[in-house]
């Protein structure tokens, strides 16, 4: 890890761009670059809907927001950047480091699709950025997981204790299970 750092970015994992019309993107995407579609949000989740794109065994390592006005090509607009931690312990390690340093925190806790536990912020120019742990994995059969087994959360603790099936949310570190155990 980085000096003086608790946890250490493993790789950009995915990026989340707004897009004017969400089909054209999609096909774009899929037709011409050769992404898979992981999942789709109707407009009813997500305003405007949203796609997640594959390129790997990851759940997403690009998705879509539609809905976005038409704009300038030097107007195009990201929704959010993620980065991979190791562990589900350094994404606490990470959310504490960010209050430490005053970072304002805009979510924690496990998303749907993709099932991910993460903690969510704003960079100093208002980028939204993602650190998360523990995205699904697709296989050779091209499953992702059904949305009856999504578990939505949105603290941290919540995501530990109330976890989809398969995902093992087992914390190594002994002072944070000590601090779950106390909520």
């Amino acid at each position: 890890m980085p000096q003086g750092l608790p946890f250490k970015v493993q790789k950009l994992g995915h990026a989340v761009v707004n897009v004017a019309d969400l089909d054209r993107s999609r096909r774009f995407y899929t037709e011409v670059l050769g992404f898979k579609v992981s999942d789709v949000y109707p407009a009813s989740m997500m305003p405007g809907g949203m796609v997640f794109l594959r390129s790997n065994g990851d759940h997403h390592c690009l998705a879509l927001v539609g809905g976005a006005p038409a704009a300038e090509a030097r107007e195009r607009t990201l929704h959010h950047l993620a980065f991979e931690l190791a562990t589900l312990d350094e994404v606490f390690r990470a959310r504490d480091h960010l209050r430490a340093h005053g970072v304002e925190i805009v979510y924690e806790g496990r998303r749907r699709a993709g099932c991910q536990v993460s903690v969510e912020f704003l960079d100093p120019d208002g980028h939204h950025l993602e650190l998360y742990w523990g995205v699904d994995q697709i296989g050779s059969d091209d499953r992702s997981r059904p949305a009856e087994e999504w578990r939505q959360t949105m603290t941290l603790e919540d995501a530990v204790r109330i976890a989809p099936p398969g995902q093992d949310t087992t914390l190594h570190d002994s002072e944070l299970k000590r601090r779950i155990s106390e909520r």
